[in-house]
């Protein structure tokens, strides 16, 4: 073995090590944590460490530099280009007390003035970011999706209960109260009954260009950018952001963009588990590029008498009942249409307009009165809403996945039998006809549908199906391990 490879096997172990014995000993110092932490005024300032701070991070920024009673001590991220530059941009936003860059994560987390990370790193990092940060008795809130695989997402909630840590889920509109009015306004029944709550992500995505193999900007230190995924190449020509379209990092739109509309989805139809059933049909249609995940995608999530459906389309697309990205409650006496983060419009039968629905709320200041007041129940998104919604996401994912190609002919009927009573059929022929309004021949191109898959809510498993099971988490590279269950 090299001098380097010895030097890189010791740090790795060392970190390992280290991990471990600040696990268990933190089983019994949390609460001690938890009651140093309770014992402050409620008017001292509050460390925080911003985590992956390229694109969504600029917003966890704004929402910490520019408040009194918080300061941004950290900016971590593992491009050094991006860290330092958001580290001096911080530094001028408060007073000039600048942040200190740190790539590892690890580092930030031995630091006892850091009370906050707030991780708006690539999706395969969520987790043990998270689970990492509350193991260390730091306060999390982290971005939607919370989970790349669903055995991630009940982790975090494990960790957060375990170690009596807040962790809010960045779903951001749980904190709006006109969409909060909305949602009370469909359980009330203002709708009739409730049949069928439609997820939208109509939201173009162009090409990512061809799979080659492309080298990690010098700027990145490439292995902690991976962290959790195996060692690989890079085969897309953009390094940042078009991760999400490849299965080892990302989750595809589903994920990404949806992942907001499937939690309003939830939300409204008053579910608190995950379903009972799934089955998932697309493909990524209209180019060839170095992307894996579908651009046209359609979910249904069996929910007994009531369905979870999610649209996907990555093409030109008009938007549906006024909705692009948004979502559609129908019910027998009407329907809500939600095209915003912040409004809706409830319409009767006929498609009249009888209510409205208005307001912007502030997430990160939800998030801050639940630090102060140490109680999750304040939270508008508590972890265990984003473990749900985003596992919804990877369950369709999931059965996608398990699917076969066929031809379109062949497929209508497997879709059709799928919870015929809530109408497939007819979004098949919706999905068909926006493909063929881009150009997209069906009569060459085939459409992946996905397994049908029983689920039990309560496990959280599928039952007797051990290759559906193997989806729920991935194989870790060390030491970038998210721990199994009962072992955070």
């Amino acid at each position: 073995m090299s001098n380097r490879s010895r030097r890189e096997f010791l740090e790795q172990s060392m970190w390992a090590t280290a991990s471990a014995v600040a696990a268990s000993s933190l089983s019994t110092g949390a609460a001690a944590w938890a009651q140093e932490k309770q014992s402050t005024s409620p008017n001292e300032k509050l460390g925080v460490a911003v985590v992956g701070v390229k694109g969504r991070g600029g917003s966890h920024i704004g929402a910490f530099a520019g408040r009194k009673d918080t300061e941004i001590l950290y900016i971590c991220d593992v491009d050094s280009t991006i860290g330092n530059q958001r580290a001096e941009e911080v530094g001028k936003r408060q007073g000039g007390r600048k942040p200190t860059w740190e790539a590892d994560l690890r580092k930030v987390l031995e630091d006892k003035r850091v009370d906050i990370v707030s991780i708006a790193t690539p999706n395969h990092w969520h987790a043990l970011g998270a689970i990492w940060s509350i193991q260390a008795g730091k306060d999390v809130y982290v971005e939607k999706p919370v989970s790349h695989n669903v055995s991630e997402g009940a982790r975090i909630v494990e960790a957060a209960r375990k170690y009596d840590r807040i962790c809010q889920t960045g779903t951001q509109s749980r904190s709006n109260p006109g969409l909060a009015e909305a949602v009370a306004y469909v359980k009330a029944g203002k709708i009739g009954e409730l049949k069928v709550a439609r997820g939208l992500c109509y939201k173009r995505r162009g090409s990512i260009g061809p799979r080659g193999e492309y080298a990690a900007p010098s700027s990145v230190n490439y292995d902690l950018w991976l962290g959790p995924a195996p060692m690989a190449k890079v085969t897309r020509k953009q390094f940042h952001y078009d991760w999400h379209w490849q299965w080892a990092y990302g989750n595809g739109d589903l994920g990404n963009q949806g992942i907001h509309q499937m939690d309003i989805a939830r939300w409204g139809l008053g579910i608190d588990t995950l379903c009972k059933g799934v089955m998932s049909y697309g493909a990524r249609l209209g180019y060839e590029d170095a992307g894996e995940t579908a651009n046209t995608q359609v979910v249904v999530h069996d929910y007994g008498s009531k369905t979870l459906v999610f649209e996907v389309r990555g093409l030109e697309t008009k938007p549906y009942r006024g909705a692009g990205v948004g979502v559609i409650f129908e019910g027998t006496d009407g329907y809500v249409a939600i095209p915003s983060y912040s409004s809706a419009t409830a319409f009767d039968k006929d498609g009249n307009k009888v209510a409205e629905f208005k307001g912007e709320g502030d997430h990160f200041a939800n998030f801050l009165k639940a630090v102060r007041s140490r109680k999750s129940s304040d939270l508008a998104a508590d972890i265990q809403e984003g473990h749900l919604s985003s596992a919804l996401c990877h369950l369709g994912n999931i059965s996608y996945r398990l699917g076969e190609e066929l031809a379109v002919s062949d497929a209508k009927g497997k879709i059709a039998a799928y919870k015929s009573s809530d109408n497939n059929s007819e979004t098949l022929e919706r999905t068909l006809a926006h493909l063929a309004d881009n150009k997209v021949d069906m009569s060459t191109s085939k459409i992946r549908v996905g397994a049908v898959l029983a689920f039990d809510p309560v496990t959280e498993t599928f039952p007797g199906n051990a290759t559906a099971n193997e989806h729920l988490t991935r194989e870790y590279r060390a030491p970038f391990v998210v721990p199994a269950k009962g072992k955070v």
